[in-house]
Parts: structure tokens; C-alpha cells; sequence
């Protein structure tokens, strides 16, 4: 069975859907799976967390600095104070992530209707 076997207007979305699914579930059962079983102070674990952490930080540098779309359109400043605020407004509010979040965006939203 192949992308153009069926000529049908969901296909295309079903195909994507079933594809991508087979692809990352497996790996997702598996992970919950071996979850139980393996101590998460373990040495293999830290390095596991510490290069998502990584990968997290650089996702975010290169949308601050980096940006496409109409965030390009923004000034850098007014990217870098919006992330920088949220974050303040995360740590001050206890670690609540919908706190940094949704001051950073109002901050980001402000500035881009403002200039």
C-alpha cells in the first residue's frame, strides 16, 4: 500500500496519521515499558536528560534569535525580554510553566501590536 493507492480526499491524512503513528508509538510503549524498570538516577539516564535539555535550549535559541515567519518580523529585543520576562514570572510564581508561559506572550503579542 502506498501514498497514491487510494484515490480518496482522507488518504493522504489517514496515510500521514497511521505512518507517523507506526513510527513513534512503538517507541513510546516501549519507553513507558522499560520506565519501571530502570533507576532514573542511573548514568545512561542523566546523559538521556541532559542532551534533551540541550536539544530543548537550542530549539529555543534559534526561535529567539533565528526566527521565520512573523516572529521574524519582531525586533530581537522584544523576543529576548519576552523569554527572559516569562521566565522571571515562572521561577517567581513557583515553577508554574502556564504562568511563564502566558507572560511571556502577552509580553511578545504587546510588542508586536504595539510597533
Amino acid at each position: 500500500m502506498t501514498f497514491q493507492s487510494i484515490d480518496a480526499v482522507w488518504w493522504p491524512y489517514l496515510f500521514i496519521f497511521l505512518a507517523g503513528s507506526v513510527a513513534t508509538d512503538m517507541w513510546r510503549f516501549l519507553g513507558v515499558y522499560f520506565a519501571g524498570h530502570v533507576d532514573e538516577r542511573a548514568e545512561i539516564l542523566v546523559f538521556v536528560r541532559t542532551v534533551a535539555t540541550a536539544l530543548v535550549a537550542a530549539v529555543i535559541a534559534k526561535l529567539l534569535l533565528y526566527p521565520d515567519g512573523a516572529l521574524a518580523a519582531s525586533p530581537v529585543w522584544l523576543r529576548i525580554g519576552a523569554a527572559a520576562t516569562g521566565l522571571l514570572s515562572y521561577v517567581v510564581s513557583g515553577r508554574r510553566i502556564i504562568v511563564g508561559v502566558a507572560v511571556a506572550e502577552i509580553i511578545l503579542l504587546t510588542g508586536i501590536v504595539a510597533a
